[in-house]
Parts: C-alpha cells; structure tokens; sequence
C-alpha cells in the first residue's frame, strides 16, 4: 500500500514536467545560452552570390527590410512591406510588423508560401514556429504603442531565425527594454538587427541597454532616418561595441567567422536589383 502511494505520488510530480517537454518546441538558441566562439572575419558579398556551406547571406533591403539567404536556397525578408526591388524574387518567407506601414503590407504577394504576422488579435498577440528543415523561423511576442493610444499588448514580434547553427533575431518594431521572460524565450542572438532611431522605437540609451543586455556578436543597425540617428548610436555603443563602418549592403557570416569582440557594422539599404 505505501509503496503504491510512493508510486502515485511520484507521477503526480513529474507529468507536469513530462508534459512541458513534449509542449517544448526545441531551438538550439535557448538550449545553447552561452555566446558563440568566433574570431576571423565577416564577408562582404552581393546579394545574388553563391553561398558557401555553413553561410548566411544578410542583405539590407530598405528601413527595417532584410533578406536573409541559405546555402540551400532558402530566401526570408523581414518586416515585408510588398516591395524589395525589381528583382523576380518570390521569398519563402516574410515576416510582419503593423506598428507603420513600412514594417508590413495589407497585400502580400499570394505566391509566398508563408507570411507570418508579428501580430494576432488585439492584445493576444501570436505564436510562430515555422520549421523549413534549413531554417527554423520562431517569435517573441512584445508590446507596442497602439495606434489608438496607449498600449497593443504582444503587437509586436521579435523574429528569430535558426539557420547554419546561428540564431539571428531580427527586433521588429520593439517600444520598450524585454522583460525577463521575453530575453529568456530569445536566447543566444548570435546576429541581431536593432532598431536605432531613437525616438519612434525606443530612446537610444534604452535600446543601447538592450543590446547590452543580449550580448550579441554582431549588431547590425536599421530603422534610422538619418545619418546624424545613426552616427550618435554609433558613438553611445562604442565604449563596448566594436563599430565597423560600411558603405555595403550586404555580408555573409558563419559562425566559424563570428568575431570575437561584440561589433556593431553598419550596412546601407538598397533595393534588389539584377
């Protein structure tokens, strides 16, 4: 009878745990929490390159606009606005922000195969876990201020893409310093695009804060307006950060070439052309 009752007990205490590992949906970003070793180099390429193995091409479109390239093929573009140049490219993914106009798109082109929306209904927010076998496609749901005022609770998302053992978070629209729940769901960023222009997102010395806390190898700057917006982030985050300045559009990283000093590079948009 007692060890009948031990048993009984014993199971009571470990389904919720069994349960949680099999609602868990695995990412090598928070499994691995520790910063990824890195020392060589970051390439510089053309969006339209072959990609070595390993790679990832980071091509910057326009505003808060990426595209993100596999060695096998695979195409994704952030915050998609319908437009990313006069190339017949049909990504196979998009993700979307609704904070402006210039993070999102009413119309996506119907021949994608996903669209994922940072958002759901009002104050609910959304889930994405989007497993393309290359690439793993995940959020992290935060606030922004609502159009109407006040705040949209989860009407943002912070995109994570999994891809050639890096994890590459791209921060969307973000109006305020990630709780402690919300870092924990991110995990390793090994690469993040950061929005830095200070006011319309989040003022610099919080965004700043931010980045500090996410301890990323490389930070590439985006949602500026201006060149003075980019030169004073620039100057704030160079006590900690390295700062490479470019006139390019686009990189290829890998995590062997991951640098070994926290960096910031900044890339110039420019439209996808032939």
């Amino acid at each position: 009878m007692l060890a009948a009752m031990l048993r009984l007990a014993l199971l009571l205490i470990l389904a919720p745990v069994a349960l949680l590992a099999q609602s868990r949906q695995p990412s090598h970003c928070i499994a691995i929490a520790d910063a990824a070793p890195g020392i060589e180099y970051i390439q510089k390429a053309a969006w339209n390159d072959a990609l070595p193995a390993d790679t990832v091409r980071i091509s910057y479109i326009a505003h808060a606009s990426f595209l993100i390239q596999t060695h096998g093929g695979l195409n994704a573009v952030t915050d998609y606005t319908g437009f990313i140049g006069t190339v017949p490219l049909i990504p196979d993914v998009v993700t979307m922000n609704h904070a402006h106009e210039t993070h999102w798109t009413v119309a996506p082109d119907p021949a994608i195969p996903y669209v994922l929306e940072g958002w759901g209904d009002f104050g609910v927010g959304v889930q994405h876990h989007l497993d393309l076998g290359e690439m793993l496609v995940r959020n992290v749901s935060t606030d922004i201020r609502s159009r109407w005022g006040g705040v949209e609770t989860n009407g943002n998302s912070i995109f994570v893409f999994e891809v050639a053992g890096l994890c590459i978070g791209h921060l969307g629209h973000l109006h305020h310093n990630p709780n402690d729940e919300q870092f924990a769901a991110l995990g390793r960023l090994d690469v993040v695009m950061a929005p830095v222009d200070g006011g319309n997102t989040m003022p610099l010395p919080e965004m700043i804060a931010v980045l500090k806390r996410l301890k990323s190898s490389l930070v590439i700057p985006m949602h500026w307006f201006s060149g003075y917006a980019l030169n004073e982030f620039l100057v704030g985050i160079s006590e900690e950060f390295q700062v490479v300045r470019t006139e390019e559009s686009s990189l290829e990283i890998s995590l062997r070439s991951l640098p070994s000093r926290p960096t910031v590079i900044t890339l110039m948009p420019r439209y996808l052309i032939e």
